[in-house]
């Protein structure tokens, strides 16, 4: 019942596993280490049996070499050949004196036996036999393979001898029948284990000595997996199971050496014997592990309760608690240097950690909820912006439209309309720059950068916004040079926007001051005011995307809250920083940009501008589906003195291009039919506009797009609204 209760997801049950992991180290080392005896047993199995197959073929190859003596003595007779009855009386003493043979025989080359050591009533033809025809061919000492002798009658192999004359031709053949039960005496004595089988194999697989039992196998066929074992390499051990159903281990020997024999002796041990030793001590070894491991899980069992489990039950009770929202729930446990005591420790701490978290996470909460509230106002603030300059626009076109308007009236109305689109590009410009740095795909073109020439550029920028708020606008720079390696046109954006923000935010006739100096390695720039300043507040987020200063419903300078964001990651970007202090509400602000500086190098006059030319007439290709854009480039260009063409869609473009050759294209990326990239391309191979200037006048304004303008043939590359004097500079320097 114990046992049924038991489960490993309990920490008992996680205990007794761990003791079971400790010793299963020494379970595998011992598993293996039997692995391993078991492994040496079959080699030194396999090297013995290797040796003991040696001795029984180099024995074997001692019967075959007295055999080749024999013969060889018996071939060099002077007269063996002449007296038949001299001869047969010869060889039957020899053989009375060698028992081991059955028969000794001289063989003519028509294959007769013409002298015998025994006698037979019928003449005998040895012709078809394989061993005479070989020792016939090869002149030399040939073993034949298995022979049940005709006139003998026992279980043989039959030797053979060349008798060569003085021209060292074969004049005749002696043999010897070597009587099979005699062939492997020398054999009798090696001691095999119980079961083992020692055979010998001719050529042709037919069994000529076997243990035991050798007069069971003499010239049977061993059998195929045998056979294919004697035919591969020699010192290779085999795994075979036997006729008798007993797996033996096998090595291989050839009988002689340098061609003595073809015969291929095999001795094969039970396997089960070689393991036999091994396998017991494993199996000891094995029933002692268990022992160990079971008295090491009766411990684990009882003494894990009293040690460990009364303890843990208590910081379980404290995670439960701490689990029910009770963050002020600890354990109560006293530390100690045992690994429950760092639990306990660890569990109070994060007991407190959680109470720190919540605390955190409420903080978070409610930032969130500040950043939403934040982010609704800047969209609320986002369409006023937008509203405000579209009403002038509007009231102005609604003028012009309806021709009552007097010179000074329409030129009043155009300059409205004209400031009016730059705030509204201004906006779009820095919701656009926002987009790439936050995504980065800012990329700063860097040159050494006199800060002097980039303040210059942002003063020229900043004054008009200074001067209708009636300011006070001081500027002050070192005499000597302030270098820094940066963009200028970055940089020119960054301080335009921060003089802008301490103009919008101090009331008219407030001042307004910018110093720039050297701090150590730094180029440090400083925007005072005496503003409407910061609360401490607005200051911890004055750099965030949205974040502005609370505004009252006459304020209309306040911007998408943009800038200053804008500012902090371009100058983090050129590796500087942005500090921003006030000392609270109408007390204005202090801005404080630093830059890294770098070493000052010598200056160069800047050469002469090029003097401007009078823009010539040219023929003009405006392509764009809005009609209205359409029209409006028409009547810029016309009033300028240029013959303008429009069409809206490319096809036409190229029609029309076809028929007019023009000199300068205004082209729409977007059109309804191909692609303004596909157009220009178009233009490109036509003969009279492959030399034609193109210009990109589109809302796409990625760095993705540029490239790909660049790459379909575009020289140069407008964002809507068309900045009209750009556009009127382009053209008038164009050849």
């Amino acid at each position: 019942m114990g046992f049924l209760l038991f489960q490993f997801n309990s920490l008992r049950g996680r205990l007794l596993l761990l003791v079971a992991l400790a010793i299963a180290p020494i379970a595998i080392m011992t598993i293996i280490s039997g692995f391993r005896e078991r492994e040496h047993a079959v080699q030194v199995a396999e090297d013995n049996l290797q040796r003991l197959t040696n001795l029984a073929a180099a024995n074997e190859a001692q019967s075959l070499e007295g055999a080749r003596q024999l013969l060889r003595d018996l071939a060099s007779i002077p007269d063996l050949m002449d007296d038949q009855a001299h001869c047969s009386r010869l060889l039957a003493n020899i053989r009375r004196q060698n028992p081991d043979y059955a028969n000794l025989g001289l063989i003519q080359l028509n294959g007769d036996v013409t002298c015998s050591a025994i006698p037979s009533t019928t003449l005998v033809n040895l012709a078809d036999r394989s061993h005479f025809r070989r020792a016939v061919h090869l002149k030399r000492f040939v073993a034949g393979g298995y022979v049940f002798g005709r006139v003998i009658q026992k279980h043989t192999v039959n030797l053979t001898y060349p008798v060569l004359d003085e021209d060292q031709k074969v004049r005749a053949v002696v043999f010897a029948a070597l009587d099979l039960t005699n062939f492997d005496r020398f054999v009798a004595d090696i001691k095999l284990p119980a079961g083992s089988l020692l055979l010998t194999a001719d050529s042709e697989g037919r069994i000529i000595s076997r243990r035991p039992n050798p007069e069971q196998g003499f010239g049977k066929l061993v059998w195929p997996e045998m056979r294919a074992a004697m035919a591969g390499e020699p010192g290779k051990p085999v795994l075979l199971t036997g006729p008798d159903g007993i797996e033996r281990l096998h090595r291989f020997a050839r009988v002689g050496n340098n061609g003595l024999s073809d015969y291929t002796v095999t001795i094969g041990i039970p396997a089960d014997d070689i393991t036999a030793v091994a396998r017991h001590d494993q199996i000891l070894d094995l029933l002692a592990l268990t022992a160990t491991l079971g008295l090491a899980m009766l411990a684990a069992w009882f003494v894990g309760d009293v040690l460990v489990l009364s303890r843990v039950k208590r910081l379980a009770t404290t995670a439960n608690n701490i689990a029910s929202g009770t963050l002020a729930a600890r354990s109560g446990i006293v530390y100690g240097k045992e690994e429950i005591s760092e639990l306990a420790r660890a569990l109070d701490a994060m007991a407190e950690a959680l109470q720190e978290k919540e605390a955190q996470h409420l903080k978070a909460e409610s930032q969130l909820r500040e950043a939403d509230r934040r982010k609704d106002e800047f969209l609320a603030m986002l369409a006023h912006e937008l509203r405000n300059p579209l009403a002038p626009i509007s009231a102005g076109a609604q003028l012009l439209q309806s021709g009552h308007a007097g010179q000074d009236a329409v030129q009043r109305t155009a300059g409205i309309i004209v400031r009016q689109v730059r705030h509204m590009t201004r906006l779009v410009d820095d919701l656009l720059d926002v987009s790439r740095v936050t995504r980065g795909l800012v990329t700063l073109t860097r040159a050494p950068l006199d800060i002097a020439g980039v303040v210059a550029d942002a003063v020229e920028q900043s004054e008009p916004l200074m001067q209708s708020r009636q300011h006070r606008f001081e500027v002050e720079l070192p005499d000597s040079p302030l270098m820094v390696n940066g963009d200028h046109k970055r940089l020119v954006q960054v301080l335009v926007n921060v003089l802008n923000n301490a103009a919008k935010y101090t009331p008219p006739g407030g001042s307004v001051k910018l110093t720039a100096s050297a701090d150590g390695g730094q180029v440090r720039l400083v925007v005072s005011d005496n503003g409407i300043g910061m609360s401490q507040e607005l200051r911890s987020r004055v750099f965030d995307l949205f974040a502005q200063a609370d505004r009252n419903s006459d304020r209309s300078q306040g911007g998408l809250g943009l800038g200053l964001a804008l500012v902090k990651s371009l100058v983090e970007l050129h590796g500087g920083g942005v500090a921003v202090d006030s000392a609270g509400e109408r007390q204005g602000s202090v801005f404080t940009m630093s830059l890294p500086g770098i070493a000052a190098s010598p200056a160069v006059a800047p050469s002469a501008a090029p003097a401007a030319r009078a823009a010539r007439r040219m023929r003009v290709l405006v392509v764009d589906d809005n009609v209205d854009a359409a029209q409006t480039l028409q009547l810029l260009l016309e009033a300028g003195g240029h013959q303008v063409t429009v069409v809206h869609t490319a096809l036409a473009a190229l029609e029309t291009a076809q028929a007019h050759a023009p000199e300068l294209c205004l082209l729409d990326i977007g059109l309804p039919d191909i692609t303004g990239y596909e157009l220009a391309r178009g233009l490109r191979s036509m003969a009279g506009t492959a030399k034609a200037t193109l210009v990109a006048v589109t809302g796409y304004g990625r760095r993705e797009d540029r490239d790909q303008a660049v790459a379909a043939g575009f020289d140069h590359y407008f964002v809507k609204p068309v900045d009209v004097e750009a556009l009127l500079a382009l053209i008038a320097k164009l050849p």
